[in-house]
């Protein structure tokens, strides 16, 4: 008998132990369908606010432009010669001036040695007529036909030096050469193109824009763009516009001019510039998902006293999370921005979070 009382004992122990931790379940199980049940019943149509208040707007463009080189020319002889040296490499800078192709001068050079020898004889009589119309032993038509004949003999080498100049092709300005096209021994001729050289040091970005915004970007303004395969945001400013807009696009091609650190932009590449064109200091947006696009244009639904009421809006500059209204709302108004579908004019809204 003394042996079956502990085990009774702790039988007892336990089963105490399992009704409390049973009745403890119990209990937590029915608060929560109870809280639910609370929410649930709480008036109102849960949904997300905003109110509205003013704030600076830019209103932007997205246009597309190409990028030219601040000067690019194409290198081509005055004359046809044969080429003898061409001391640049492609793809190198040179200075205003260098040499880049040396033309045969061999004929011109020999030309120009006779003449420097008749100008020697024609200087001489020259001085030999004046001495003698000094002393009054020659006419003076004699002295002016040795005077013309010195003289003529001068025009005649400084146009055989302009010639011989143009066997020596030099860098009109400080640039990168391009794509060699002749080599030594070749036959060049007039008009056909030797290589390129390009000044891209700085480089344009030109564009068109709509004529209606024609008279909003002006000389000085600065213009943001990147290009293609790089994120980078490049600055341009602006330098000129054309004269006239174009009769069949109805756009203004206008000019920009950007830095071109370690030549990253090259001429020739596609622009894609977000043009700045107003700032509006009081404009008033709202969070995007709140627009309800229909068939009669946009609309919001407003918070007032409560209850939904539905409100047909015009809409001005946006983006991908914010949009601005030109007309139909006001500072100060609570614009619901969420389960609009659920929503009713008149219908009861229980605010849940201010955004």
């Amino acid at each position: 008998m003394n042996r079956l009382l502990p085990t009774s004992l702790s039988l007892v122990v336990s089963l105490s132990i399992i009704v409390f931790l049973d009745a403890c379940t119990s209990r937590a199980n029915q608060s929560e369908p109870a809280t639910t049940a609370a929410i649930a019943a709480a008036p109102g149509i849960p949904a997300d606010v905003h109110i509205v208040a003013p704030g600076a707007v830019q209103q932007m463009i997205e246009i597309a432009g190409t990028l030219a080189a601040n000067q690019e020319v194409s290198i081509a002889s005055e004359l046809t010669k044969k080429v003898v040296g061409v001391p640049v490499k492609e793809g190198h800078s040179v200075a205003r001036g260098a040499l880049l192709f040396q033309l045969d001068d061999a004929d011109l050079q020999a030309q120009m040695e006779r003449l420097r020898q008749q100008e020697k004889l024609a200087a001489l009589n020259e001085a030999r007529m004046k001495d003698l119309i000094a002393h009054d032993a020659a006419s003076q038509q004699d002295y002016d036909q040795a005077a013309t004949n010195l003289a003529v003999l001068k025009a005649e080498i400084r146009q055989l030096e302009t010639t011989i100049d143009k066997t020596r092709i030099r860098a009109p300005f400080s640039g990168k050469i391009g794509i060699i096209r002749t080599y030594p021994g070749a036959l060049v001729s007039p008009n056909v193109p030797l290589t390129t050289i390009v000044d891209d040091a700085q480089i344009k970005v030109e564009f068109s824009i709509p004529e209606k915004y024609a008279s909003l970007v002006n000389a000085g303004s600065r213009q943001l763009f990147t290009v293609e395969g790089d994120s980078t945001q490049y600055n341009a400013t602006v330098i000129s516009k054309e004269s006239f807009v174009d009769h069949d696009t109805r756009t203004l091609l206008v000019r920009a001019i950007a830095a071109n650190p370690k030549s990253k932009l090259v001429a020739g590449q596609s622009a894609h510039l977000a043009i700045a064109l107003h700032t509006s200091n009081d404009a008033l947006q709202i969070p995007s998902q709140s627009l309800m696009p229909s068939s009669q244009g946009y609309s919001v639904f407003l918070l007032k006293n409560g209850k939904a009421q539905i409100t047909a809006v015009t809409v001005g500059q946006r983006d991908a999370e914010r949009v601005q209204i030109t007309k139909g709302i006001q500072a100060g108004d609570t614009i619901i921005v969420s389960n609009q579908l659920r929503l009713s004019p008149g219908a009861d809204v229980r605010v849940v979070n201010l955004k």
